[in-house]
């Protein structure tokens, strides 16, 4: 399929082709493109800003303590990192922080299927797109537990899909349970 950009959804470019591309499509892109795949539609990602990078690094390191230090089962993989969501050919993400506990989803191309765990960084512009698309996805994939962290506000908003319980909005300030494991917490205050 001819891939032009036709406009922007916020911090992603929207190709042209409508909905009708597939992970055959992102798969054919240049090395080092970064792109997602919602409903057969394409959005290439811009490079992430300085404090996203700062955020993400923060967060990776207590994950993947916490993992190591508990010897747990579930491992953590931060974007670029291929999630085959609904394991179809219509739908393919990078989340920024991506946690799996049952390790056949895995192969070397990513994870088949949702993970446990989803983490996504706003971006300046990237709002629409992670609260509300990628909830939605999150939400109909199956995904258990799907944060969105956001610097400009210093919140991080909680949701247990697994529960089905609303969402909680946090304070950077505050320590925030990981509903995946019983005593895990993060604090995004430096």
């Amino acid at each position: 399929m001819e891939h032009a950009i036709i406009g922007r959804e916020g911090n992603f470019m929207v190709m042209k082709g409508g909905k009708g591309y597939t992970v055959a499509d992102i798969e054919a892109l240049p090395e080092g493109t970064r792109a997602e795949l919602i409903d057969g539609e394409m959005f290439i990602m811009a490079s992430p800003t300085r404090t996203h990078q700062e955020i993400l690094v923060d967060l990776l390191f207590e994950i993947e303590l916490y993992i190591r230090k508990n010897k747990g089962a579930c491992k953590m993989y931060p974007a670029p990192f291929g999630v085959y969501i609904k394991n179809d050919d219509r739908h393919f993400v990078e989340p920024d922080i991506s946690v799996i506990c049952d390790e056949k989803k895995l192969d070397e191309k990513g994870c088949h299927g949702a993970p446990d765990w989803v983490i996504e960084i706003v971006s300046p512009t990237s709002g629409q797109m992670d609260y509300t698309r990628k909830l939605a996805l999150y939400r109909t994939a199956g995904v258990r537990e799907y944060w969105i962290v956001d610097p400009h506000r210093e919140t991080v908003t909680v949701y247990d899909l697994e529960h089905g319980r609303e969402a909680e909005e946090h304070s950077f300030s505050e320590r925030i349970k990981a509903g995946i494991y019983e005593d895990l917490y993060l604090n995004l205050t430096k």
